[in-house]
């Protein structure tokens, strides 16, 4: 009789994600996927003044969003989501700006880049509460996730600013 028990016990999983919170993951899984694939296209058709150093820390966006996606995606594995990261989801369902096809400069690609690491941090940020509300184990994930693409686009939106005559642009415009 124990071991019948023990058994169903080992066979259920511990916790399992609401649809609130699978919909949460997915929705930043989406952007941190998107993320990604803006870091390629800018780091592809940056062009002008400081392009290596423009191109190169487009790399480590690329990067960190390829890192995070996958940290995402396996944490929902994790607590029994299924994540859908295919092209048709991510351009269905992204809540980025899209970048542009063509080349960009330096200057503009810092704003549009900036913009997109904010949207990304901006979708974090909105889910955060409810995601620690019901998985504080997650948000500890998400936590990860901002320090580090804040820190981001604060190093990359110094590229445009100058010192004591400009300030950062309000992520709410």
């Amino acid at each position: 009789m124990t071991q019948t028990v023990e058994k169903s016990l080992a066979t259920r999983p511990a916790f399992q994600a609401s649809q609130q919170l699978a919909d949460h993951l997915e929705q930043l899984l989406v952007d941190l996927t998107d993320l990604h694939l803006q870091g390629k296209q800018a780091h592809w058709n940056v062009v002008g003044k400081n392009f290596r150093d423009m191109h190169l820390v487009l790399d480590e966006v690329v990067d960190a969003a390829r890192e995070f996606s996958d940290d995402i995606a396996e944490r929902m594995r994790a607590v029994y989501v299924t994540p859908d990261a295919r092209a048709a989801t991510v351009a269905a369902r992204t809540s980025l700006p899209a970048f542009p096809a063509e080349e960009v400069q330096t200057d503009e690609t810092v704003d549009l880049i900036v913009a997109a690491i904010y949207g990304v941090a901006g979708t974090a940020r909105r889910i955060h509460d409810e995601v620690d509300a019901e998985d504080p184990t997650t948000a500890d994930i998400i936590h990860t996730v901002l320090e580090r693409l804040e820190q981001l686009a604060w190093m990359i939106d110094a590229e445009n600013r100058v010192a004591n005559r400009s300030e950062p642009r309000s992520i709410q415009e």
